[in-house]
């Protein structure tokens, strides 16, 4: 089917399990193939890589409807090494864990996507193995052996971020407490640099706004989105 050729298992699982029996996959529009359309007329995106690629997809298929991007993050990997002749050699539990703060990492190249009011981004958290051959073709970093195959799981939870405010989770501080990058990093148990594409998607998406500076480090605290919509109005009255 189009489109279908180079798509993992965990692809394919996911893109049936979020059709459904009532639904289909491979929907076109034009020019475009969205994964599928579910029962409630939604299409169907999953997209595990940079959002940068999805930007011109999701701008066409949202303007024909409701569409769905769904994220997997891959809590918990396990790596299955194969010779050439598919006989397993070892596996092990690969020591990266994922979590909900790794949307951040691929909506950075396309923040405008969580303002769209058409769109709605989902994180599928999931278990996944990770299928390798020893063939000599990989990457040296893995000693040439290649990644073949990734395969679902378990899948544990699934956060839809229908709109801007719901990205508020991702702000480990009160109302309005002012917080840096660095405090940011370390309420969130991330690392420094995903604190700062946090912040950057959070400023881009209206979320938090920047109020000065404490030392070197610019400082950010959430915004209140009622007032936001008061001023939308009052602003769209007045136009």
């Amino acid at each position: 089917m189009i489109g279908t050729k180079h798509e993992t298992s965990l692809h394919r699982e996911l893109k049936f399990s979020y059709t459904g029996l009532d639904g289909q996959t491979e929907a076109s529009v034009g020019s475009f193939v969205a994964d599928g359309i579910n029962a409630l007329g939604e299409y169907i995106e999953i997209q595990t890589g940079n959002f940068g690629q999805l930007k011109k997809k999701a701008k066409h298929f949202s303007a024909h409807g409701k569409l769905r991007i769904i994220y997997p993050v891959i809590i918990t990997k396990y790596i299955e090494v194969y010779d050439i002749h598919g006989k397993k050699l070892y596996s092990r539990k690969s020591p990266r864990k994922g979590n909900a703060w790794d949307i951040f990492r691929e909506l950075i190249y396309a923040p405008e996507l969580a303002l769209n009011p058409n769109i709605v981004i989902e994180l599928a958290l999931v278990d996944a193995a990770e299928h390798r051959i020893k063939d000599g073709k990989g990457s040296w970093r893995r000693k040439g052996i290649s990644i073949q195959d990734r395969k679902l799981l378990v899948l544990h939870e699934r956060i839809c971020l229908n709109k801007p405010s719901d990205y508020l989770r991702f702000i480990p501080f009160k109302k309005n407490e002012e917080f840096t990058t660095n405090l940011l990093s370390k309420n969130g148990n991330i690392t420094t640099d995903l604190a700062r594409k946090t912040v950057y998607v959070l400023a881009r998406i209206g979320v938090i706004k920047k109020t000065g500076m404490k030392g070197n480090f610019h400082v950010y605290k959430n915004v209140s989105f009622e007032k936001q919509r008061q001023k939308r109005k009052k602003t769209d009255f007045l136009s």
